[in-house]
């Protein structure tokens, strides 16, 4: 069932906490309840239907935050069904969210992220790939779906760039590192020694079987290593995506550049890196200032 997939998803792949899984999935009930009176999937839902929806939540008077997490659950339901090729469009798209706050997303710190490549064993090919995907996460910014699906046609490194297909089918060029450039040539003696599997010659990342390597491993082996690492934070690849936007901005770049690099469609979804910097010089302050000193 749909809704199973999305429950998996949600734990395997973004990484929720139990709590906000377990909150997600009783709204999407209520949503499925809503489409059971009207005799309609929740798949087939239209912008008009979610509307009628939302109206009945509002009736029963909640708190923004809450009618805030409802909304949000219902986008990250049909960003789910379009990822997996349920529907093609996102009637959600343009459901507007009652403010409620800044939340601020997970980062890692530049040492964090090295003690996370510093315990992968480079001696295997599993160590190899994965070191190069946690590499090219970090430093071009990737979404999950965008590292998984990387072509050798689309791998351009004696230019320093890659080309990325976003959402909404939208292609950009990212630079990438030198150190992203040589791991997946060093992956890539390990992989011509695999046998791909029809249709996925052109893919950079594969398993051991020749197939395209799947979100989910890739969150399992990032999973591990942060472990391994000793890093207690709930780490999802997007956190890599996060962490690349932060560093990039405390050290001086600018906003619109970070804004093309990510493939935001508007400025004000990166500009919650911003309220990031901030934080980071408050707490550089607080480190550093003699003041705080004991």
């Amino acid at each position: 069932m749909v809704t199973d997939k999305y429950k998996r998803y949600l734990l395997l792949e973004k990484g929720l906490s139990t709590n906000t899984i377990e909150a997600y999935m009783s709204d999407l009930q209520k949503l499925v309840g809503f489409c059971t009176e009207l005799k309609i999937n929740v798949i087939d839902l239209r912008r008009e239907h979610l509307e009628q929806f939302l109206a009945s939540i509002y009736d029963q008077s909640l708190s923004p935050r809450s009618t805030a997490r409802i909304i949000s659950g219902l986008k990250s339901f049909f960003r789910f069904l379009q990822l997996e090729k349920y529907r093609g469009d996102d009637p959600t798209e343009l459901l507007e969210t009652p403010k409620t706050g800044l939340k601020l997303p997970l980062v890692l710190s530049l040492e964090e992220v090295d003690a996370i490549l510093a315990v992968i064993d480079l001696s295997t090919a599993g160590g190899t790939r994965n070191y190069a995907i946690i590499e090219t996460l970090y430093s071009c910014g990737l979404r999950i779906s965008e590292l998984t699906s990387l072509r050798f046609s689309d791998f351009f490194p004696e230019e320093g760039f890659i080309r990325v297909e976003g959402k909404g089918s939208k292609q950009r060029l990212v630079p990438i590192s030198d150190t992203a450039i040589q791991k997946i040539k060093d992956w890539l003696h390990y992989r011509n020694q695999i046998s791909i599997k029809k249709g996925n010659e052109d893919i950079v990342f594969v398993s051991s079987r020749g197939k395209a390597i799947s979100r989910v491993t890739v969150f399992h082996y990032i999973k591990q290593y942060a472990e391994a690492a000793g890093i207690k934070k709930n780490i999802s690849p997007h956190v890599f995506r996060h962490s690349f936007a932060t560093h990039l901005l405390e050290r001086g770049a600018n906003i619109r550049v970070i804004q093309e690099m990510l493939g935001h469609e508007k400025i004000t979804t990166t500009e919650i890196y911003t309220h990031l910097d901030r934080s980071f010089l408050r707490q550089e302050i607080i480190e550093h200032h003699p003041r705080n000193k004991k």
